[in-house]
């Protein structure tokens, strides 16, 4: 929201001299969040002048029109003689008031102003457009003012407002009445404890008559809806200076008068208002929900089809807008129209977010219904708009208006008057908790410490006691707060549980992995790159009901989509050679569990049987992690070659996990999605599944914009077993005896298998076993492979001698030739 300090002037009695930064400063104080202050006009030096044009002499033999126009200026120059300015200008002519800055002044941006010979004449000065003087953004042409603006030489600077202060305020969800001139004047005069004249206090004629008739047809939508008509209006009329230079410094560009009267209306009281042309509605206005089939051609020119739960401004015709969010086509406001009607209507905020989320239809009028509007606006913001058009366009306000409202049942909270103290730590008081609670325009009532509160109507958020108290508090200051450091709670640490996740994000680090953090949503597009079957378990996935992007409205149930997504985000940004680890939450619901259609109460705790019915339809949540690769894993340089990370890398990954959980894993062939079918692990403890790794199929690589050959690993890190307490290895003290042996096997057999056979077949001595060589040449033999394995052999109370560690290998080689068929290469 941006607030000119001139606007809010108007309405609140701040100190004379009070700077635009000194009132942000109270209003941080308060709790807004004012991003800036801009200095508008700042760089503008004079003479700037109203002047009127004598005459014009249009310069011929131009690519473009050149006029040299004399411009009376007063006494603005010293002389009084007409000014002689060269213009390129046409949209104005002898006898127009303009805005002429003199030599020696200076515009927006530094552009200095001086007397120059240009296209044959002498210059003196500059006939200015809106642009070039800070107040708008219109390069039609120059400014002309209208007639009996001011006094040819009068001070144009203070009569156009172009110096000013500007305060950008980043309003926060709950503070929606600050989304308007009226609100931020409000808190600005709490801030400095002066008078507020509020311009939502005029209540409106009693007694008018009915006028364009309208309905409310569904009240869960709608609960107040107003209509007031106006006639005879001139659509030609100009909006004046001053109301399309408060748009402009407000941030809303300037249209036509009928568009930008509702939206300086919309600005001043935070009141969205929308305009019809009464010629071309038809029949009674109806608010209700949207039929499945319907369409609307919004203003846009798009034609949107419409969802069952679209909030719809209908006539005969059918849908004429999309509520709260844009007017529909047919009804749209031309140069035509004379004839106009203006609706006001408080709408449910629920159902118009999700009406502009649905449709990408975000504009400055469902930005303020999502957040609340008064409900009590309506009929105060159509009567200030319709006086508006009569008052600036020459338009009759017609008599009566309609006005249809469901009742709505008025709110009450009550509150502890020491509750605010409790909460804050600081004794405030009955009095001025009560004083604060008035100042935001509460109603109090009750004696002693219990209090009754009736929120305003502009303050939807105020529900339950604490938002009463966080009221209190920051009127009365945080910095009040004192600062106490929390008392530590005896307890024994991290669990198991902990400890072990924070010893596998470490192992994974040190191995040379980033982590990364994921948003835990995807789309249904994420099954199909993911190259998943019709049938496969993670295609059934829990859909949000209000999820922050329309693209991606489910709950995650593998970490690889997000994984991917950050692997290419790296890679764009120039980043070839990554290594990514996630670890955190799938959800996995069942099928056909639907969340419970009734919420909760919040004054009292749920029930055992609530609690067992909300059990029963949450997904389950395992943890998990997984791990992504591209480009090199070993660097290359000046040392030499690098080498590219492979699906070794990748079940590393996996085993470097189970280490820190205590287990060792089994790798076994697999065909998995979205992994290569001949390139991928699948990862076993025992005979459960635990995860797979590998290389990642080309489709699935080509639909994310990885690199070629990109690898990826996930395990679940429940099916890990029970956490175990790390024990601390015996430090051995005699020596190691090693053996290499290479055995011959057939091409299939897993190495897998092999390496078991020898580690259990050397029993007790063996340390270690580590593969060091795999040939598959002509020596080796058709269809066979050699493996060559390093055998480390030690006791713990003696130095082995050659002949135990000789025994300990033509056993563990006995029994892989055994399981396996291996024979030792060369007997």
């Amino acid at each position: 929201m941006r607030a000119p300090l001139s606007w809010l002037r108007e309405h609140v009695e701040l100190p004379a001299g009070t700077t635009g930064r000194e009132l942000a400063a109270k209003l941080i104080a308060a709790g807004l969040e004012v991003e800036t202050v801009e200095q508008a006009g700042a760089g503008i030096t004079g003479p700037i002048v109203v002047g009127r044009v004598l005459e014009i002499e249009e310069l011929a033999g131009f690519k473009k029109p050149i006029r040299y126009c004399a411009v009376d200026v007063g006494d603005a120059n010293g002389t009084g003689e007409p000014q002689r300015i060269v213009c390129g200008a046409t949209n104005f002519a002898a006898g127009d008031l303009v805005v002429v800055i003199l030599p020696g002044g200076e515009l927006p941006g530094g552009f200095k102003i001086g007397s120059r010979k240009t296209y044959g004449r002498l210059s003196e000065g500059m006939i200015c457009s809106v642009t070039e003087l800070g107040i708008g953004d219109d390069h039609s042409g120059i400014l002309v003012l209208p007639p009996g603006t001011a006094e040819v030489g009068a001070d144009a600077v203070e009569l156009l407002g172009m110096r000013d202060e500007v305060l950008d305020i980043a309003v926060t969800p709950d503070r929606g009445y600050c989304l308007s001139i009226r609100g931020v004047a409000r808190e600005a005069a709490t801030a400095y404890d002066v008078p507020f004249h509020d311009p939502a206090a005029v209540g409106p004629p009693a007694g008018e008559a009915p006028g364009h008739p309208a309905a409310i047809a569904d009240p869960s939508a709608c609960d107040r809806f107003v209509l007031r008509e106006v006639r005879g209006f001139d659509p030609a009329a100009p909006s004046p200076v001053w109301l399309r230079t408060r748009l402009f410094r407000a941030g809303v560009r300037p249209v036509s008068l009928a568009v930008d009267v509702t939206n300086y209306v919309m600005l001043e009281l935070g009141q969205p208002l929308h305009a019809f042309d009464k010629a071309k509605l038809t029949g009674p206005i109806v608010v209700r929900r949207a039929v499945a089939g319907e369409k609307l051609e919004t203003l846009d020119h798009v034609v949107r089809a419409l969802s069952a739960e679209d909030v719809l401004i209908t006539d005969d015709s059918g849908p004429i807008s999309l509520a709260g969010a844009m007017g529909g086509l047919s009804t749209e406001i031309d140069g035509g129209s004379t004839d106009i009607v203006l609706e006001a209507a408080h709408f449910d905020p629920v159902a118009i977010a999700r009406t502009v989320r649905r449709h990408k239809l975000h504009s400055e009028a469902s930005y303020r219904f999502e957040r609340g509007v008064d409900r009590d606006l309506p009929l105060v913001a159509s009567r200030r708009a319709a006086h508006l058009l009569a008052e600036l366009g020459g338009a009759e306000v017609a008599p009566g208006v309609t006005h249809a409202e469901e009742p709505v049942p008025a709110r009450t909270v009550a509150m502890a008057a020491g509750h605010p103290d409790r909460v804050a730590g600081v004794a405030y008081g009955r009095d001025r908790v009560v004083h604060r609670l008035e100042q935001v325009g509460c109603a109090v009532a009750g004696d002693g410490d219990a209090l009754t509160v009736t929120p305003p109507s502009w303050r939807p958020d105020l529900n339950d006691p604490n938002d009463l108290a966080e009221e209190v508090i920051r009127l009365e200051g945080y910095e009040d707060i004192p600062s106490r450091a929390p008392r530590p709670v005896s307890g024994r640490g991290l669990t198991v549980q902990q400890r072990l996740r924070r010893r596998v994000g470490r192992a994974l680090a040190g191995a040379g992995l980033v982590e990364v953090l994921s948003f835990p949503f995807v789309s249904e597009k994420d099954w199909d790159a993911l190259q998943l079957p019709a049938g496969d378990a993670r295609r059934v996935a829990l859909r949000l009901a209000n999820p922050l992007s329309e693209d991606e409205p489910l709950l995650r149930t593998t970490l690889l989509p997000g994984l991917f997504k950050a692997l290419a985000r790296n890679v764009g940004r120039g980043f070839p050679d990554v290594a990514l680890y996630e670890t955190g939450r799938v959800f996995r619901p069942e099928p056909g569990a639907l969340a419970p259609a009734r919420r909760l109460p919040v004054d009292r705790g749920p029930s055992a049987e609530e609690i067992a019915g909300l059990n029963g339809v949450l997904p389950d949540q395992p943890e998990r992690v997984a791990a992504v690769f591209a480009g090199e894993r070993l660097r290359s340089g000046w040392w030499g070659a690098g080498g590219a990370a492979t699906w070794a890398d990748a079940v590393e990954a996996a085993r470097t996990v189970a280490r820190e959980w205590g287990v060792e894993l089994e790798v076994r062939a697999d065909r998995h999605e979205p992994w290569h079918p001949g390139r991928c692990a699948a990862l076993y403890l025992g005979d459960t599944l635990v995860g797979h790794a590998g290389e990642l199929h080309p489709r699935t690589i080509k639909a994310y914009g990885l690199p070629a050959r990109a690898c990826a690993m996930e395990l679940e890190i429940r099916r890990l077993g029970e956490p175990r307490t790390p024990a601390v290895a015996h430090v051995p003290t005699y020596p190691v005896a090693t053996q290499d042996v290479a055995l011959v096997v057939d091409a299939p057999v897993p190495a897998a298998a092999v390496e078991a056979a020898l580690r259990e077949g050397a029993g007790a001595l063996l340390e270690s076993v580590r593969l060091f060589d795999v040939y598959t040449g002509e020596q080796a033999g058709e269809g066979r492979k050699s493996l060559a394995y390093t055998l480390r052999f030690r006791a713990p109370d003696r130095t082995l001698t050659a002949e135990e560690a000789g025994a300990a290998r033509d056993a563990a080689v006995a029994l892989a030739a055994e399981r396996t068929g291996a024979a030792l290469r060369g007997a």
